[in-house]
């Protein structure tokens, strides 16, 4: 497996996810964010949900399909167009 060292400016969807996450009315916690990951089948608890809105953990494609599902997102709003 090829290891690469994080780098902020790499990872690009954590803010967002933090954005879209506090913007929900009511607000979703980083719980129940998991909580719906889970629902949807992908495997994230709150501390990886963490370590991505902090931008410390990169995210699969699978996974940043997930979010966006889960935060009512589009995949490309997540990675910052339109």
């Amino acid at each position: 497996m090829k290891h690469t060292s994080p780098a902020k400016h790499k990872i690009i969807i954590g803010a967002r996810v933090r954005k879209a996450r506090l913007a929900a009315r009511p607000a979703v916690t980083q719980d129940d964010l998991a909580g719906r990951l889970a629902n949807l089948g992908v495997a994230v608890d709150r501390s990886a949900v963490s370590r991505i809105e902090s931008q410390t953990r990169f995210v699969m494609d699978y996974e940043a399909r997930a979010l966006a599902r889960a935060l009512r997102v589009t995949v490309g709003w997540l990675h910052g167009e339109g």
